[in-house]
């Protein structure tokens, strides 16, 4: 049997810009969850040429980033009551295990550093929020999540987890981007989990983090 030869690094890197392209946009929402788009009108959107595009399809169908709807086309991911449901059920699945995991497994210095990450930000805070810290905000709570979640050692949930962070970001913009109304009770709810986690209390953190993540959803839930 013949294998199949692997893709030059020259087009790999090019699919990899088409899809970050792609994402960033649709974070900035040039691109509209629900809305029909062509494939050269996403050349356009991009700034990215035709075939990284068309290479580019299959990977965000497969990621429900993307759907094709029968004589209509291209469709960007909509949103709606399940998908909230969904992607929040996905999301506490994988940080009760993570938060678990890293409450037993992170050193010292480690959860120091994470603590010590947010409480700057609250402190901070005291004395108003600008633009600039509500931005550092949200640098920090993208961080903490992904630092329990890569902490796991697994590829799989690692870009799973990122892929169903840009679909929870679509459905609360402000929400999940920490808009200067959730900075605070984001950042305290965190402390609450990064407690637990200083105390080794596995089952504190876990409920902790579970609890962090219903709350989100309950916003979301009272958008639609």
């Amino acid at each position: 049997m013949t294998m199949a030869r692997p893709a030059p690094r020259s087009e790999i890197k090019l699919r990899e810009r088409a899809y970050d392209a792609f994402t960033e946009q649709l974070l900035r929402s040039e691109i509209k969850p629900g809305q029909f788009v062509t494939q050269r009108e996403l050349v356009g959107i991009t700034g990215q040429p035709l075939g990284a595009i068309r290479e580019l399809i299959p990977r965000l169908e497969a990621e429900g980033l993307i759907v094709t709807v029968p004589q209509r086309g291209l469709q960007v991911l909509p949103l709606d009551i399940a998908l909230i449901r969904n992607a929040f059920q996905f999301r506490l699945i994988l940080e009760r295990e993570a938060v678990a995991a890293f409450s037993q497994t992170a050193s010292d210095a480690a959860i120091a550093q994470i603590e010590a990450a947010h409480r700057a930000i609250v402190d901070s805070a005291q004395g108003g929020l600008t633009e600039r810290l509500v931005a550092e905000a949200q640098q920090v709570d993208r961080e903490f999540h992904e630092r329990i979640i890569d902490d796991l050692n697994n590829e799989i949930i690692s870009k799973a987890y990122r892929v169903n962070w840009i679909k929870v970001r679509l459905i609360r913009q402000n929400e999940t981007s920490l808009d200067e109304d959730l900075v605070l009770p984001v950042m305290r709810e965190h402390l609450a989990i990064i407690a637990a986690m200083k105390r080794r209390d596995i089952p504190v953190a876990v409920e902790a983090a579970a609890a962090h993540v219903t709350s989100a959803r309950a916003r979301a839930l009272r958008l639609e």
